[in-house]
C-alpha cells in the first residue's frame, strides 16, 4: 500500500507498507498513538495523520505518517469509550445519552492516549451527570473543552421521546380549511436525534 512519511526532521518520502501489517497496527493503535516506521535502517516514531479508504470495500488505499515534534504539543481527537453499568439505566429504565463521543485535546505526541475511558457507574439517578472535569486523562494532556461541559447523562424514556418532538411555536397560525384544501405549502417539522445507546 502506498504511503507518505513526513514531519519534523524528515524529508518527505514516498514508501510502501504491508497492507496486512497496517490493518493490524491500525486496529490496535488507532490514530492517536505513536507507531514505529522504519526507513533505510532508521526508525521514526510517527502518528497516522490521514488515511484513504475505498468507499465500497473499506480497503485502505493510502496512508500519511507524520513525525511530530518531541517538544511541541499537538492537537488530536481522542475517542471516548463508555464502560461500566449505570443504575439509572438498569433499575430506572433510563436511556444513556452520550453528549460527547470524541474529545479534542492538546499534548505531546508520546502522551496522547488511544482512547479515554468514561465510567458510567456514577450515573445512579436522572439528576447525575458526568462532566469533562471528571474525565481521567494522562498528565500533560489539555482538554480543549469547558470543565463543566456534560459528557453523559441518563434521561427517562418519556422525556427522551418528548425531546425528539419539536413543539409548535406559540402564536403560530392554524391553517384554515380553505388553505388545507388548497394544498398550501407548509414547512415540514423536523427533529434531531442523539446517540442514546444504553
Amino acid at each position: 500500500m502506498p504511503a507518505v512519511l513526513y514531519g519534523e526532521g524528515i524529508k518527505n518520502a514516498s514508501i510502501d507498507v504491508s497492507e496486512k501489517d497496517f490493518d493490524n497496527v491500525y486496529a490496535e493503535a488507532g490514530e492517536s498513538s505513536l507507531l514505529s516506521v522504519e526507513l533505510d535502517g532508521k526508525k521514526y516514531d510517527v502518528l497516522i495523520h490521514q488515511i484513504a479508504k475505498d468507499p465500497l470495500t473499506g480497503k485502505f488505499l493510502h496512508v500519511d505518517f507524520y513525525k511530530p515534534s518531541t517538544k511541541k504539543k499537538i492537537e488530536a481527537e481522542i475517542p471516548l469509550v463508555f464502560e461500566g453499568e449505570s443504575l439509572a439505566v438498569k433499575d430506572l429504565d433510563g436511556i444513556l445519552v452520550r453528549e460527547v463521543q470524541v474529545l479534542h485535546v492538546k499534548g505531546l505526541a508520546h502522551n496522547l492516549p488511544r482512547e479515554i475511558v468514561v465510567d458510567i457507574s456514577g450515573l445512579k439517578s436522572f439528576e447525575d451527570r458526568i462532566h469533562v472535569s471528571q474525565l481521567n486523562v494522562p498528565d500533560g494532556i489539555d482538554i480543549m473543552r469547558e470543565p463543566e461541559d456534560i459528557v453523559a447523562l441518563v434521561v427517562p424514556v418519556a422525556e427522551e421521546k418528548e425531546e425528539q418532538e419539536i413543539p409548535a411555536e406559540e402564536g403560530a397560525e392554524v391553517p384554515s380549511e380553505e388553505a388545507a384544501e388548497g394544498g398550501s405549502e407548509t414547512e415540514e417539522p423536523h427533529s434531531t436525534e442523539k446517540d442514546e445507546r444504553s
